[in-house]
């Protein structure tokens, strides 16, 4: 077997020799092995407590036995499509989301990703305006959004950084402060296609907008027609308290995209789901979007097996339940650090702690990878230290966490005073 140095120096020949040494620098230049539930080992034998959760997608844990085993009936009947005959599994996964889904959404389209997703959401919006012959070319999306990086997804997310080595993305794409419901109603007007919003922002930092802010974003689609988004790739299948995060709100949206937890933490799969109304144009030109991998036989048993596995266990109340009792020790946490830390915030298990600089951030996230804890930064506010754990993860997880994290901020505390010269 190769070393880490051997592994790490492949990574610099043929992969991405910056992301590894970034992996290095956090404390994780380590090789991953095995997993299971919340827990995950290196080839050394290591046990790491995963406090990421894959950024949603390991919601299940990893590797769950319920998922593993659909997979593996699957995969002896046939784990690819012949894309000539019907498809069971895409046929019973489609049924079972337009029945837990809010409002009027019926008809999916599976994919690989969030990304691709949110690709199709975009589409059959514009798709939809065309056939009726209106001139719709402008979408809204909220500032430091995510909503993937492929060309069309980039071009609604709103973070510079990652936009404009790229550009130029798609014409008229309006960014506004997320949860400014005025500002959203100003920049939506007849030229407009879509809004696309995450119902919490989840690589900003855990955002979570006012309440009634998208009753307010459903309410300027419908003032001029436009059709609302909803992208529940990270917040949607409990993670947020609510199976869908919408619906704290009771919004339903023209389109949802969903992805991560879908697949149950071990095959990809993503999907977007529509109303009947917006899904009319696909009926009579069905090959207008299509996918060679998407919807394949083995990702919808394993997505089939998830959700079920999911609703079974009523993991968004025990998101709610468990998100509660992590925040409550999070806030007294930053009370006694209020040097380190400047807020904390988020719903359910997706919950970021901002820090008042990246690099007080950073330091704390590498005194807990010696802990063992995978943790991470959000990718659009290096400063947020994001907790997403599976929603399996156990009260007495949660508590270990809680005080790992105050040893580590205590030495943190530490070291700044002993850099900065303060007592």
């Amino acid at each position: 077997m190769a070393t880490i140095t051997e592994v790490l120096e492949k990574y610099r020949d043929h992969l991405n020799p910056g992301f590894a040494k970034l992996l290095d620098f956090m404390g994780f230049g380590v090789v991953e092995h095995r997993a299971a539930g919340c827990r995950v080992w290196d080839e050394d034998g290591q046990e790491y407590l995963d406090f990421l959760g894959g950024f949603g997608v390991f919601s299940l844990g990893h590797n769950p036995p319920e998922v593993a085993a659909a997979l593996r009936e699957q995969l002896a009947l046939m784990p690819m499509s012949t894309r000539l005959m019907l498809s069971r599994q895409q046929a019973d996964l489609a049924d079972l989301l337009a029945e837990i889904t809010p409002g009027d959404l019926q008809h999916v389209f599976f994919c690989n990703s969030g990304a691709e997703a949110v690709e199709g959401a975009l589409k059959l919006v514009r798709l939809w305006f065309h056939q009726r012959g209106e001139e719709r070319p402008k979408f809204v999306s909220a500032k430091e959004s995510f909503h993937g990086k492929t060309l069309g997804s980039l071009s609604v997310s709103g973070r510079d950084k990652y936009r404009l080595p790229f550009a130029p993305l798609l014409p008229e794409v309006a960014h506004v402060p997320f949860g400014d419901a005025e500002a959203l109603a100003a920049a939506v007007d007849e030229r407009t296609a879509a809004v696309v919003l995450e119902p919490v922002q989840g690589e900003a930092g855990a955002i979570v907008p006012p309440d009634g802010y998208l009753t307010a974003a459903r309410a300027a689609c419908d003032r001029v027609g436009a059709k609302l988004i909803l992208d529940e790739v990270q917040t949607g299948f409990g993670r947020t308290g609510y199976l869908f995060a919408a619906e704290r709100d009771g919004v339903a949206p023209d389109v949802m995209c969903l992805a991560k937890a879908l697949g149950g933490g071990v095959m990809p799969l993503g999907a977007f789901i529509a109303t009947p109304e917006l899904w009319q144009p696909m009926v009579g030109e069905p090959l207008l979007h299509t996918s060679t991998w998407g919807g394949n036989p083995l990702a919808c048993a394993a997505g089939l097996a998830a959700v079920r596995s999911i609703l079974d266990q009523n993991l968004a109340a025990r998101a709610a339940d468990l998100g509660e009792r992590l925040l409550r020790g999070l806030h007294e946490l930053a009370a006694k650090h209020p040097t380190l830390i400047r807020s904390v915030r988020g719903r359910g298990l997706l919950i970021g702690v901002e820090f008042h600089s990246e690099d007080v951030g950073s330091l704390t996230i590498a005194k807990l990878a010696q802990k063992r804890l995978l943790i991470a930064f959000a990718l659009n506010k290096p400063e947020v230290m994001r907790l997403e754990p599976p929603l399996i993860v156990t009260a007495e997880e949660i508590d270990w966490v809680l005080g790992a994290l105050a040893e580590a901020l205590d030495e943190t505390a530490e070291l700044v005073a002993m850099l900065t010269g303060e007592d």
